[in-house]
């Protein structure tokens, strides 16, 4: 018995050290699977990928009716996304849900800044039943009135308790004040103002004017047969007509970077903490040094470990938490530092926030930093594409932001190719260190004086609508 487990053990040490993977601790690069890409002669984009190890089918769609098409009607493209559920031709909303809950489906549906997005996944077994409603959800939806007043209402009552909470708003008040009059800077939610006013035919003419086939793209992704596929989608989809008019491509348009520091306050007069963010412009999703600036990004803000989070959370006890992020669009983008202190240590936050983005101007990073970094983001690339759904998503997001799959494919060769000095001008070039740009959430009166340190301050009320 001695002997074999003897002979099974120098068999494992042999594997082990035979096993080039193993031994370097260098795993396979994630590439895209194979998948099939066609348009309809309505102008919709079809993604199929055949994914056979698990009996399941995701759907992504993206159509371009976000946020940016709300002109004077913050909120409107939130609610027309959410309405699509409220009932279709051939479907009321209960039959719809009645529907998918019977066999274990889902299908959701949602407006961000720049598009609306709807989603399913469900059994491949099933597909005969989920894809006719999704069909008609997207492109037969009825917008119900009861249902309508109902959605109107939650989500008037959610837009009120947002504001007490910093957290939940500070972003809509970052884009607003970033972007200013360009239409980035459109709420999602919109405001109770607005949303107020609404009836069921402003979604019923922002679903004319928004929703159609060219410059929407559909995933789907699972286990099914690709040409059987295809046929079913040719015919569902087929017949979507385009919308009758031409959209104004409004987000295109140049933002206006700001020219000096500025601060924006708001006041919550029953504040305990200062929420704040700290920065300005960022990049744009098509940016060629996407990869770079996320690895830079890991070191300065972008994990648990990062220096941000180490120096106001673990050496200073000033925050629970601190990080950094990009946050790109089609077009522009914003960088912010974010964290939240007590009112009474303020200032030294603030402070040490500025000092660390010093140092990272300053001094940059040793080669066993970046190292860390490279190994840290190349660890947590793959289980991002690991499911049906997450590789639909990826395949609308290839679709909307313009990348192919080379982005996938040559990832983890593009982090090991950063250098010390490269990543320097990374920093110099995109890290923002002059003109920056302040949000402060907290008690005004605590915090204005602080707050007039860093630039021209303009003030709002929490409590005042909008952002």
């Amino acid at each position: 018995m001695k002997k074999f487990i003897r002979n099974i053990s120098a068999v494992l040490i042999a594997f082990i050290l035979c096993s080039p993977a193993i031994a370097q601790n260098t795993p396979a690069a994630f590439k895209v699977p194979a998948y099939e890409k066609f348009s309809l002669p309505n102008g919709l984009t079809v993604y199929l990928m055949e994914q056979h190890e698990v009996p399941l089918i995701s759907v992504s769609a993206i159509v371009p009716a976000g946020a940016i098409y709300d002109a004077e009607k913050s909120g409107l493209a939130n609610l027309t996304a959410a309405g699509l559920q409220y009932g279709t031709k051939s479907y009321s909303k209960t039959k719809i849900e009645e529907a998918l809950d019977f066999i274990g489906a889902d299908l959701n549906t949602f407006a961000s800044k720049e598009s609306a997005t709807i989603t399913s996944k469900f059994a491949a077994k099933d597909a005969e039943k989920v894809l006719p409603i999704l069909k008609e959800v997207m492109v037969d939806p009825v917008f119900d009135k009861d249902e309508f007043e109902k959605e109107r209402k939650r989500v008037l009552s959610s837009l009120e308790q947002a504001k007490l909470s910093p957290r939940n708003v500070i972003n809509a008040y970052w884009d607003k004040f970033i972007y200013g009059s360009h239409v980035y800077a459109n709420p999602v939610n919109g405001s109770p103002v607005t949303v107020e006013k609404f009836s069921v035919d402003d979604l019923k003419t922002f679903y004319k004017n928004n929703y159609g086939p060219q410059g929407s793209a559909i995933a789907i992704v699972g286990d099914f047969n690709t040409k059987m596929m295809k046929a079913r989608i040719i015919t569902l989809f087929g017949g979507w007509k385009k919308t009758g008019l031409s959209q104004n491509n409004l987000a295109a348009q140049a933002v206006s970077p700001p020219q000096t520091a500025r601060v924006l306050l708001v006041n919550k007069e029953d504040a305990r903490e200062t929420t704040f963010l700290i920065g300005g412009m960022g990049i744009r999703r098509d940016n060629p040094d996407f990869v770079a600036i996320e690895v830079v990004n890991t070191v300065f803000g972008g994990r648990f470990t990062s220096w941000l989070n180490d120096e106001l959370r673990v050496n200073s006890g000033l925050t629970y938490g601190a990080r950094s992020s990009f946050v790109p669009l089609k077009y522009s983008g914003t960088f912010s530092i974010s964290t939240f202190t007590a009112v009474k240590t303020t200032l030294p936050t603030i402070e040490k926030t500025l000092q660390v983005l010093d140092s990272l101007h300053a001094t940059g990073f040793d080669e066993k930093t970046l190292a860390s970094a490279k190994n840290y983001v190349k660890g947590q690339f793959p289980p991002r594409y690991e499911t049906a759904g997450q590789l639909a998503g990826l395949l609308t997001q290839m679709f909307w932001y313009g990348f192919n799959e080379s982005f996938i494919n040559n990832f983890q060769s593009n982090v090991d190719g950063l250098t010390l000095a490269r990543s320097k001008e990374v920093i110099n070039k995109y890290f923002p260190k002059d003109k920056l740009q302040f949000l402060l959430i907290g008690k005004s009166e605590d915090i204005k004086s602080i707050a007039a340190k860093y630039g021209e301050v303009t003030e709002k009320d929490i409590k005042a609508d909008g952002f």
